[in-house]
């Protein structure tokens, strides 16, 4: 029986925008949920980074386009591509949701929204571990998002795919306009 649901597919495909649709359906039905997802920074039209945004509203810096390294000073700089990631601002933002995520008091589970699990969250290992306490809670379920495999294996992404109690759907340009009821379905599934 799967505990976990969890989308991936290539960038832009529109994982995020079925983890908001998803998470208003449950909202609506009463599921209680916590939480982040990832958005897009956006300056003149142009792609500058990554804001981490809380399900309850609160924001912070994921990863902004950066100068070369070369200026860093000193300072352990954490890098994906043109980004570079605000490990701090990230912490501080994404780890406070997971503080009191395996509760065994709770009547009713909660669904614990992660999106993403990719390399710039990766660069904490206390997420890491925030992440793997969470999947093996018994009183949560989570919906989250993974990337596709592309070079080199992330460990926890692959930790993820080989779980048995973890449905994984992969979102196409294809399938993503009618794949909703059956993410909602399997997540009400889980809550069971």
């Amino acid at each position: 029986m799967y505990k976990h649901v969890f989308l991936t597919g290539p960038p832009g495909v529109g994982k995020t925008t079925l983890i908001q649709k998803t998470v208003d359906i449950l909202k609506g039905s009463g599921v209680p949920l916590d939480g982040f997802y990832t958005e897009e920074v956006r300056e003149s039209g142009r792609r500058i980074g990554f804001d981490v945004v809380t399900l309850s509203g609160k924001r912070g810096c994921l990863s902004r386009v950066g100068p070369s390294s070369s200026s860093s000073a000193g300072r352990r700089e954490y890098r994906v591509g043109q980004y570079v990631v605000d490990l701090a601002s990230f912490e501080r933002t994404a780890l406070p949701i997971f503080k009191n995520v395996n509760h065994r008091g709770r009547v009713n589970k909660k669904v614990y929204v992660i999106d993403e699990i990719g390399k710039m969250e990766l660069f904490s290992r206390s997420f890491i571990q925030a992440v793997r306490d969470t999947l093996d809670g018994e009183v949560t379920a989570v919906l989250g998002t993974i990337p596709v495999p592309k070079g080199k294996p992330l460990e926890l992404v692959e930790e993820i795919r080989d779980r048995s109690d973890v449905m994984i759907f992969t979102v196409t340009r294809e399938n993503r306009d009618g794949i909703l009821p059956d993410i909602v379905a399997a997540l009400q599934d889980c809550l069971k």
